[in-house]
């Protein structure tokens, strides 16, 4: 009996940490009691690792063998590991024996062809609780996966909640999450944010999005090529004194997110610049509280999600480019993440500016996202508005007081 569906044989991929860390993100993210499957477990593998250091007093861990360990082998290093470990990880021979999960992580990359891979989602699709998301990685190397990373592209556009690529991995991996049952929104409100792979750490506080890294790079391979054509001339100089105010552009600070149940932080760094009461027939009935707050090429540009919710909707509007702290701003290129909340419907608009000409958003439709994570970023200049209930939601806010997206409190659930 088979582990799990039997995929065309491929050159071994290794999942080094980083790796390791995206495919059991999910399962560390919960802080409710929750239960995780690990199908295709290897003893030495560090997605094993991973799973088992994410593990709290009230969760559980199933283990399945996979083609590069035995159940034997699994059972003798848990034992190894402590009582508290063994207690609440369970090895199972097959995944027959397996009982349905809220988290699945296939331990071991997925390569094949497409009607393999459907038969093997198909198959692990059997093992899922609702609202359980199944996550899988495929090598990110065009040639190395036979129709897997295609078809799980597809899978993703269905029933995607989340793709990162992991460039620190010997090859690249693509780790997609897929959800194919709605989730509840108000798991949300138990879960940490994300662990996401477009944050590039450089210290324990900071990071740098993944943006900034590539323009840095650019602006340093320009230097390189400046230097190489025209030895004798300084103008390399520029672009390579420009690489280190751009990444600065695109920093990512750590956040300490309030703990107050009733608190909605900021969706993005900078100044409050309007705070009303309006309606929006795009959104539902009733009237809005809308907190604008405008950021300038100073300021961080990466946005988060002010409550815990699921994300319901997401599209994006034409406009012009006017200047953000303008009346005219309302009309300019905006994108909307609509959330299903446990309060009711909360709307992020991100805003293009004078400079600003390009939104990146990166919570798809039917992810569970918890208060404070990140959702994206807008480059150079924008605004931020955050649509909140008007009959559940006081501001804590004025207009012109400086905020900090996912640690200042701007409103409270009445």
């Amino acid at each position: 009996m088979t582990a799990y569906p039997a995929v065309s044989k491929a050159p071994i991929v290794g999942i080094g940490s980083t790796a390791a860390r995206a495919l059991t993100a999910e399962f560390a993210r919960h802080n409710a009691a929750t239960s995780a499957l690990v199908v295709g477990a290897d003893h030495s593998s560090l997605v094993v690792a991973a799973a088992v250091e994410a593990l709290l007093p009230g969760d559980s861990l199933t283990l399945v063998a996979g083609e590069r360990s035995t159940a034997d082998l699994l059972r003798d290093h848990i034992a190894g590991l402590g009582s508290w470990i063994a207690d609440r990880v369970k090895v199972v021979d097959a995944l027959d024996e397996a009982q349905p999960a809220d988290v699945m992580i296939v331990g071991e990359p997925v390569t094949g062809t497409a009607q393999e891979v459907r038969a093997q989602l198909d198959r692990l699709g059997k093992y899922l609780t609702d609202g359980a998301v199944v996550t899988l990685a495929t090598p990110a190397v065009p040639g190395r996966t036979g129709g897997a990373a295609a078809e799980l592209f597809r899978q993703g556009a269905l029933f995607g909640v989340g793709s990162d690529l992991v460039v620190r991995n010997s090859p690249p991996l693509r780790v997609h999450r897929l959800r194919f049952t709605p989730a509840d929104p108000r798991v949300a409100a138990t879960l940490a944010p994300a662990y996401k792979t477009s944050s590039v750490p450089v210290t324990r506080s900071m990071h740098i999005d993944s943006n900034g890294v590539a323009a840095a790079g650019i602006a340093l391979g320009l230097a390189a090529l400046a230097r190489t054509a025209r030895p004798k001339s300084k103008l390399w100089l520029l672009p390579a004194l420009a690489a280190a105010p751009v990444a600065a552009f695109f920093r990512d600070p750590e956040r300490d997110v309030p703990t107050d149940p009733a608190a909605v932080v900021a969706s993005a760094d900078g100044r409050v610049l309007s705070i009303e009461r309006m309606t929006d027939e795009r959104f539902g009935p009733g009237e809005f509280l809308r907190i604008a707050v405008f950021l300038s090429v100073l300021d961080v540009h990466v946005n988060r999600v002010p409550v815990a919710g699921r994300v319901a909707d997401y599209f994006v509007e034409d406009g012009g480019y006017a200047n953000a702290m303008t009346a005219a701003a309302e009309h300019n290129v905006a994108a909307y993440t609509v959330l299903d909340t446990e309060h009711g419907t909360v709307v992020v608009a991100q805003r293009t500016g004078l400079i600003a000409r390009r939104i990146v958003q990166r919570v798809p439709v039917g992810t569970l996202v918890a208060r404070g994570e990140r959702m994206g970023l807008i480059r150079f200049g924008s605004r931020t508005d955050v649509y909140l209930p008007a009959d559940k939601a006081e501001s804590l806010v004025a207009v012109d007081e400086k905020v900090v997206g996912g640690s200042s409190v701007i409103a409270r659930w009445l």
